[in-house]
């Protein structure tokens, strides 16, 4: 699934604005099923494909957010661009300190990410597919 990487930039450059969180840099890595599984295994002792993967760093290295647009293909085939967005809004979460361990905590990420979701919508902030 081709992504314009001006979208990535405009839609992280967006989150963070509405956050009101600064940083130097944050890394965004759109990988395929294969790394992702690989990264999972290696960090998470488990080797299935996952959607998103966040490696906080620090302030002014926000950190790395490694995402898979091909498993967004398979979850919400008829919108992969929208729930690929969807990914990079939960993993910026986790890099401003977002958890979703516990029930508690996952219901206020899941709200957020919705919010900004909807707003990044609204604001044409989404991903949009390469030529």
């Amino acid at each position: 699934m081709p992504i314009k990487i001006s979208s990535v930039r405009k839609l992280v450059t967006f989150v963070l604005s509405t956050k009101k969180a600064t940083c130097e840099e944050v890394s965004v890595y759109l990988v395929g099923k294969r790394k992702i599984s690989s990264l999972h295994n290696d960090f998470f002792n488990d080797p299935s494909p996952t959607d998103c993967i966040t490696f906080p760093i620090d302030k002014e290295f926000l950190g790395e957010i490694f995402i898979c647009p091909k498993v967004a293909q398979e979850y919400s085939p008829s919108k992969p661009h929208i729930e690929t967005s969807l990914y990079i809004i939960h993993a910026i979460l986790h890099l401003l300190g977002y958890d979703d361990m516990q029930e508690s905590k996952r219901k206020v990420m899941h709200k957020e990410q919705l919010r900004l979701l909807k707003l990044a919508i609204k604001h044409r902030c989404i991903l949009e597919p390469s030529s």
